[in-house]
């Protein structure tokens, strides 16, 4: 049975990876044995556009595709979550198209913009909604030095549902959520490795970049911290702690690079990273890798 909106985003948000083809065209049909595994396994929501998608190395029209092929490819198995940033034009062009497609929710990716200011941001967010014709927003919050009352300001914006927190501040997040509308969804932005310090103080679910390689071991442990069995979780984490410790390194720079070298190595070419992120990993970083693959028999 296919989930609400509401129930998937307490779920996993799964950011599928962007793949391309031979000459460095997105190629999304290359998503589909992956897509197909981890809807299999219970994926409770696939994001396209976000970050582990390499969403600012795409074009505006990149985008578009991804979310337009995504969609087909999800076929109504699961909410699916469109990434949506940029400029505003480009991003009420990214919210329309995504709209059209058939998206349930959107996820607005902090501006990254060197002058941002908290109520421009509301414009932008209410820009959003309005070229979407209302679907429901997600704010991907990566950046939690605007504080608690201009994340309040966002949070009260009409047809906002919750935010992705992708800061290491469980404190602060506990303070957000306590300023906050009740009904919103605070939902866990530093996918496994976070989760269970961001369910104490209210998350649920949590994104995952893993589910792209893995998909069982993060539906194990969203099953886990569901049931309160923190001992299990945490269990669960530290067998693939070293999949995410690849991922953190150069400054994050390996983030996509170690996701795309895993589906290379099991068989799911979906092609390099683009610069800046690093391509291909050293030989050190890949040797941690096959080893992590090895260990935990992945196929």
């Amino acid at each position: 049975m296919t989930l609400t909106l509401d129930q998937a985003l307490t779920g996993i948000s799964g950011i599928l990876v962007t793949p391309y083809d031979a000459a460095g065209e997105v190629a999304p049909a290359r998503l589909a044995p992956i897509l197909d595994r981890a809807l299999g396994a219970g994926l409770h929501m696939p994001v396209v556009n976000g970050n582990t998608g390499e969403f600012y190395a795409l074009t505006t029209e990149e985008a578009s595709v991804m979310v337009r092929e995504v969609a087909e490819l999800v076929d109504g198995r699961a909410p699916l979550l469109a990434g949506i940033g940029r400029g505003i034009r480009d991003a009420m062009a990214l919210a329309k198209v995504s709209a059209q497609a058939g998206a349930a929710a959107l996820m607005v990716h902090q501006p990254p913009d060197p002058f941002v200011a908290p109520r421009g941001t509301v414009d932008y967010l209410k820009g959003i909604a309005d070229a979407s014709g209302g679907l429901p927003m997600m704010l991907y919050l990566r950046n939690d030095a605007i504080g608690t009352k201009a994340i309040t300001e966002l949070c009260a914006i009409p047809g906002v549902k919750g935010v992705k927190w992708a800061t290491p501040n469980p404190l602060k997040l506990a303070e957000a959520k306590a300023a906050c509308d009740p009904s919103i969804v605070w939902v866990g932005g530093l996918a496994e490795v976070w989760a269970p310090a961001l369910y104490a103080v209210g998350a649920r679910g949590f994104t995952s970049g893993l589910i792209n390689v893995w998909p069982e071991r993060s539906l194990a442990i969203h099953a886990a911290l569901e049931a309160g069995d923190y001992g299990l979780a945490n269990e669960l984490i530290a067998g693939m702690k070293a999949f995410e410790d690849i991922r953190a390194q150069e400054m994050n720079g390996t983030n996509v690079t170690g996701v795309k070298a895993a589906l290379l190595a099991l068989g799911r070419d979906c092609g390099p990273t683009r610069p800046p992120s690093a391509w291909p990993l050293t030989n050190a970083q890949q040797t941690q890798l096959d080893a992590f693959i090895a260990q935990n028999k992945l196929t």
